[in-house]
């Protein structure tokens, strides 16, 4: 709900495509400086306590931000600064939330138990993005800004409740924070197949985010409507839960590739946008692709539980953040210049370009292609005997 709202509420101020880049950008750029010392944080304390505060951080953001919305009292720099705000506390969520989940499985069960998680999550997402559309329509895009801090709040005290060890390192052999940054950026940079995804999704997440997510709110002010966009990001949810049910109970080899090769179907929805934006065919191509969104999702979080030391996997999560997501506020400044200039459907098409070559560049990857879906220490036994 919250990003629907976000966007139309910007644009309630302003109808200025480069504007909303903005702030779109301002939370990513905040977002990706705090990521590295997210990940250090999440590694050293309890993680659910790192996830506490952070929820606690959104829930006051997103409600300041709500009451000056739905006092007509907001202007561009608060919409900036708060979404500044907002970014840099998911930055800390994110890695701890991420290393989380091997906390609490044996690692047989690591792939159903990721795919657990993100279909509770997705699922949840389904009501809020319809009824964030509907919500926003009639009432207002405040509104779903007030749902989505009470949500912050309601994530903060479930939290709360989890009961994992942080890592176990002596008082006097604790490196300092550039240290544990070395030793994160060792791992990452260890497996050929980690920097190859992430050096894709550098270019994958910088084509969704300036074409569906600043420019897909364009075509429906001008031509599906509000209420239609909202379906149409339901849609997308609805794919993801069926795609973590479908993911729960694939079984191969090569789990990460078959995750990679999925990666094309986000090319449907930009293309769909620019070419025929009739609002059945934006949700058969926005659901085809939550459907291979989740192979990907569970196949790379499996994949790096798999393979990453427990101790060390905030960091590479955090390297793994930053390095995908590092074009994004480029992209979502840009896009408003760009599509200006050569058109809002020809940005849209190449969107759609970047990301299928994204997509052959990882499969055409031996090192993405060799991955298998083993924990590291399990296939060490398995040789050793």
């Amino acid at each position: 709900m919250a990003q629907i709202a976000l966007v139309f509420a910007v644009r309630d101020v302003t109808e200025s495509v480069t504007t909303l880049g903005l702030v779109v950008a301002a939370r990513s750029i905040a977002n990706l400086v705090f990521l590295l010392w997210g990940g250090v944080v999440a590694d050293r304390l309890p993680r659910q306590f790192v996830l506490v505060g952070s929820c606690t951080v959104s829930m006051a953001s997103q409600g300041l931000l709500a009451v000056l919305v739905l006092t007509g009292t907001v202007s561009v720099p608060m919409f900036v600064a708060l979404a500044a705000v907002n970014g840099m506390s998911s930055a800390f969520s994110f890695p701890a939330s991420a290393a989380l989940a091997p906390q609490t499985v044996p690692a047989e069960l690591r792939q159903r138990a990721n795919a657990l998680q993100r279909l509770g999550q997705n699922s949840s997402m389904i009501a809020g993005a319809s009824l964030g559309g509907l919500l926003i329509a009639f009432a207002g895009p405040g509104w779903g800004l007030v749902v989505d801090a009470v949500s912050f709040g309601l994530a903060g005290l479930a939290f709360s409740f989890v009961r994992v060890p942080a890592a176990r390192v002596a008082a006097d052999h604790k490196p300092g924070v550039l240290s544990e940054l070395r030793l994160g950026w060792t791992e990452f940079v260890s497996r050929t197949w980690v920097w190859v995804v992430v050096l894709a999704f550098f270019f994958v997440n910088a084509a969704y985010a300036g074409g569906t997510m600043v420019l897909g709110p364009v075509i429906a002010d001008t031509v599906i409507g509000r209420e239609t966009w909202g379906l149409v990001l339901a849609a997308q949810t609805a794919g993801m839960v069926v795609g973590a049910f479908v993911a729960m109970r694939i079984r191969v080899r090569r789990l990460l590739l078959l995750g990679v090769v999925c990666i094309a179907a986000f090319a449907g929805l930009p293309l769909a946008l620019a070419l025929h934006p009739a609002p059945w065919l934006l949700m058969i191509a926005s659901f085809v692709c939550g459907v291979c969104m989740e192979q990907f999702g569970v196949a790379w979080e499996t994949s790096l539980q798999h393979h990453v030391p427990a101790e060390r996997l905030a960091r590479v999560y955090s390297y793994d953040m930053l390095g995908s997501m590092a074009a994004v506020p480029l992209a979502q400044l840009v896009v408003g210049p760009v599509s200006g200039a050569a058109g809002v459907t020809a940005a849209l098409v190449g969107c759609a370009v970047i990301q299928l070559v994204a997509t052959a560049a990882m499969a055409a990857s031996p090192s993405v292609r060799s991955v298998e879906n083993t924990p590291a220490a399990s296939r060490g036994k398995a040789l050793a005997g």
